[in-house]
């Protein structure tokens, strides 16, 4: 498993927290570590999805993801 942790830009309450960890829980192959205003972390199985699958995830949601390591 895989550790990812995005810098999220464009959350700014309670529900956009819920719906970026909402968004992350549908991808297969993904666990939520932590989802704040600003950053969410995961850890996903990289025989499942790949870290853009990951990260697509959040931007369809119509947030921006400014960093990620």
């Amino acid at each position: 498993m895989r550790t990812l942790t995005m810098n999220i830009s464009g959350m700014t309450c309670g529900h956009c927290v819920k719906a970026v960890q909402a968004a992350l829980n549908a991808v297969d192959g993904v666990a939520v570590e932590s989802v704040a205003i600003g950053t969410a972390t995961v850890r996903f199985d990289e025989a499942l999805v790949r870290a853009e699958q990951v990260t697509q995830a959040v931007l369809d949601e119509g947030y921006l993801v400014t960093a990620s390591n």
